[in-house]
């Protein structure tokens, strides 16, 4: 399992080797490639939204000019009791999802 810090939780992040698997199994454009972006994304994003789909869910977002010509990377972090913070997915998109935008790089 990898932790990461992530300022905008006051917090570390888990990724575990499961999830990590996962998210390259599905999104095989985004992993193994672009894994420090991941990272990078949970602790410097460009916006952080509530996720629609899942209440405990937030999207970390950030855009990536040399991305696939110019996408997003997207990284879902789910918090839950007691205070812990895990990657459940990650994927390269062209537009965001909706959701509230709970914090945004000014």
């Amino acid at each position: 399992m990898t932790r990461f810090p992530c300022p905008y939780l006051k917090d570390r992040v888990e990724w575990t080797e499961g999830r990590e698997r996962h998210i390259a199994e599905r999104h095989p454009d985004l992993l193994p490639q672009h894994r420090e972006r991941v990272v990078e994304t949970v602790a410097d994003p460009d916006q952080v939204r509530r996720s629609i789909r899942l209440p405990a869910a937030r999207l970390f977002s950030r855009w990536y000019p040399e991305v696939r010509g110019c996408k997003h990377i997207v990284v879902v972090v789910v918090s839950g009791p007691p205070q812990r913070h895990w990657v459940i997915a990650a994927y390269i998109a062209r537009r965001l999802a909706e959701g509230e935008v709970k914090w945004k790089r000014s």
